[in-house]
C-alpha cells in the first residue's frame, strides 16, 4: 500500500471514529450466538471509541433473521446466509451479508477417561447424530481410535432447540460430506432430529454436554474452550484428522477463490487442504441496503468499516480467524450498498 492509499484509510478510519450529528448514536441488533464472545468485545471497544452504543441479543441466527425481516432491529446476525426466499419475504427490501471473520464448530463430548482429540469422521458423527450408533464402544468408533478406552455408555445426543446458524454450519458440513444425511436430514437452521436433546443457545448445548456424561453436541469453539470441554479431531476432505484451532480454521479459508461481484453467502464446510478445518464458516451481519433512517444506516457503516479493519485485531484471542484481504475487500464493495 502506498504513503498515500495509507493516509486515505487513516483519514476515513478517523472519520468513522468522530461522533456526529449525521450518525446515529445507538443502534439495536439480534442474532447468531455462535460469534457473541467477539461481537460483545467489539460493541464495548467501539462504545468506548466512539460513544456508539450497540444493543445485541444473541438470540439465534433464526431470531436475528426474523427480526431484521419485521424490522424490529436495526441489523441482525447469522451464520447461515439469508436464502433468496427468506431475502424476498423481509419487510425492507434487498439485504446485504457482509462477513465479519471465520468461526470453528467442534464437535465436543463428556466421556469419562476420554481426553480430547478423539478421532471421527462424518460418517460416524452422522450416524451418532441420526441416532443409529448408540453406544461410546461400537466399533465404528474404536476402529478410528486404538488405545482409547471407550466405556460401554450409551451416547446422548445435544443439539439446538432454536433456529441456529451453528446447526445450519454444522448440518451443511454433515450433507456435504454424507450423501446419507442429505437425503435424510438436510441442511438447515432447524432441522428435524431423530434423537437427542435441545439447548438454547450454544451455551445451552455446551451446558448439557458439560453437565451429562456420555453426551455429545456441537458448539463454536470459544463455548467449547470457555467450559473446558474435550473436542474431537475430524477428518477432512483431504484425509487428515484435524483438530478445530485458529490455525486450522484459517486453513479452511485460504483455500476459498470467491469471483469479483459475489454477495458473500458462500459455504466453506470441507474446504480444501490437508491443515483445513472441515467445520468452518464465514458468520455474517446482515443489514438493509435501503434503510428510511440514514442515520442509522450509516452509523452502521461506520461501525462495519471499523469491524472489517481494526476489529479483526480482536478476533484470535477470542478464537476467531480474522478474514482474508481478499474477503475484505470484497466486504467493503458491498458495504457500499448500505452507506450509499
Amino acid at each position: 500500500m502506498t504513503s498515500t492509499k495509507r493516509a486515505l484509510t487513516a483519514a476515513a478510519f478517523a472519520a468513522a471514529l468522530l461522533p456526529s450529528a449525521g450518525r446515529a448514536q445507538a443502534l439495536n441488533a439480534a442474532g447468531a450466538t455462535f460469534p457473541a464472545p467477539l461481537y460483545t468485545k467489539w460493541f464495548s471497544e467501539y462504545r468506548t471509541r466512539t460513544g456508539v452504543a450497540i444493543n445485541y441479543q444473541a438470540i439465534g441466527s433464526g431470531g436475528g433473521i426474523k427480526n431484521l425481516q419485521e424490522m424490529t432491529v436495526d441489523f441482525g446476525a447469522t451464520d447461515g446466509p439469508m436464502s433468496d426466499a427468506e431475502m424476498a419475504a423481509a419487510h425492507g427490501g434487498p439485504i446485504v451479508h457482509i462477513p465479519t471473520v471465520l468461526g470453528a464448530v467442534t464437535v465436543t463430548y463428556n466421556v469419562p477417561g476420554v481426553p480430547t482429540g478423539l478421532k471421527l469422521t462424518p460418517e460416524v458423527i452422522g450416524a451418532i447424530f441420526n441416532g443409529t450408533l448408540r453406544s461410546w464402544d461400537d466399533a465404528r468408533i474404536r476402529q478410528l481410535n486404538p488405545g482409547v478406552a471407550l466405556p460401554h455408555r450409551g451416547v446422548i445426543v445435544a443439539h439446538r432447540s432454536d433456529g441456529s446458524g451453528t446447526t445450519y454450519i454444522f448440518t451443511d458440513f454433515l450433507s456435504s460430506a454424507s450423501l446419507s444425511w442429505r437425503r435424510a436430514i438436510g441442511t438447515g437452521k432447524a432441522v428435524s432430529w431423530p434423537v437427542g436433546l435441545g439447548g438454547r443457545g450454544n451455551e445451552g448445548v455446551a451446558g448439557i454436554v458439560k453437565q451429562t456424561p456420555g453426551a455429545i453436541g456441537y458448539v463454536e469453539l470459544a463455548y467449547a474452550n470457555q467450559n473446558r470441554l474435550p473436542v474431537a479431531a475430524i477428518r477432512n476432505r483431504a484425509g487428515s484428522f484435524v483438530m478445530p484451532t485458529l490455525a486450522s480454521t484459517t486453513a479452511a479459508a485460504a483455500g476459498v477463490t470467491l469471483p469479483a461481484g459475489s454477495d458473500l453467502r458462500v459455504s466453506i464446510v470441507n474446504g480444501p487442504g490437508a491443515q483445513a478445518y472441515p467445520i468452518a464458516s464465514f458468520t455474517w451481519i446482515i443489514a438493509y441496503t435501503n434503510m428510511r433512517d440514514r442515520a442509522k444506516a450509516r452509523a452502521i457503516g461506520d461501525f462495519l468499516t471499523w469491524a472489517l479493519h481494526d476489529g479483526q485485531a480482536y478476533a484470535a484471542g477470542l478464537d476467531y480467524a480474522p478474514l482474508p484481504a481478499g474477503v475484505v475487500r470484497l466486504a467493503e464493495q458491498r458495504l457500499r450498498m448500505v452507506q450509499r
